[in-house]
């Protein structure tokens, strides 16, 4: 993740204040944008484990599960800071490799601190997968296998048993299925906007009342991606 790249952040508290104020905070802050929050720690558990998430803001204590057993459940997928009214626990959260550990009540410019660290591990954590990620992929178009290259996408569209890849004077049909493609592509730039449409998102114009225009085509945002679609792109 470079300096640029949006920190998707999700936060848990059984505290509507405490959630309420963090988001307030995540919303200062520029290269942050929260994509999901909640005061009950299951309901984040598929928007982590689908990797919709770079940086957790998680409570320990809290009614369905603490804060230590759900990090068992989620493993090393996003970072986590925890945050808690009981200093007891500090030392039990480091063993599990958190990124910090707020004391509540916590300044802004205590959790700004938490941030700092959470950026430099994940910038670190993202230059080491650069290094490995590919700029293009395979995939079955008609009797053949071709090359394409990721940057030269402008959308893929699903038409029925085929989906279309959009790039300069071609359209490319395959095989393949949408849900693949979503988790194939690097997420921070391919961005499922529509049932049938993933784009990426350098090649974005302008949007216009409920629509993206990518290559001169007005491409519609469905209503159950509408919310994650604009925080991703850091627009309130």
């Amino acid at each position: 993740m470079s300096n640029a790249a949006t920190i998707r952040c999700v936060i848990v508290d059984d505290e509507p204040l405490a959630v309420g104020l963090l988001a307030q905070y995540v919303e200062k802050t520029p290269g942050l944008v929260v994509v999901f929050k909640t005061t009950h720690v299951l309901e984040a558990l598929s928007v982590i484990e689908q990797g919709e998430a770079d940086l957790l803001f998680l409570d320990i204590h809290m009614p369905e599960l603490s804060g230590m057993q759900f990090m068992k459940l989620i493993g090393n997928r996003c970072k986590v800071v925890l945050t808690t009214a009981y200093p007891q626990y500090a030392l039990e959260g480091y063993e599990h490799d958190v990124v910090d550990y707020l004391l509540k009540p916590f300044s802004f410019d205590r959790y700004m601190m938490a941030v700092m660290k959470a950026r430099e591990r994940l910038d670190h954590k993202a230059g080491a997968a650069e290094k490995d990620q590919p700029d293009h992929l395979f995939i079955k178009a008609e009797y053949r296998i071709q090359k394409v290259n990721l940057d030269a996408i402008f959308y893929i569209e699903a038409l029925r048993d085929y989906v279309a890849f959009h790039t300069p004077g071609s359209k490319i049909l395959s095989l393949e299925s949408m849900k693949k493609m979503e988790a194939t592509l690097p997420p921070a730039t391919f961005i499922r906007i529509h049932k049938s449409y993933i784009i990426n998102r350098n090649k974005i114009e302008f949007l216009d009342r409920g629509k993206v225009i990518i290559n001169g085509q007005y491409l519609p945002v469905g209503d159950t991606y509408r919310d994650r679609f604009m925080a991703l792109l850091g627009i309130g």
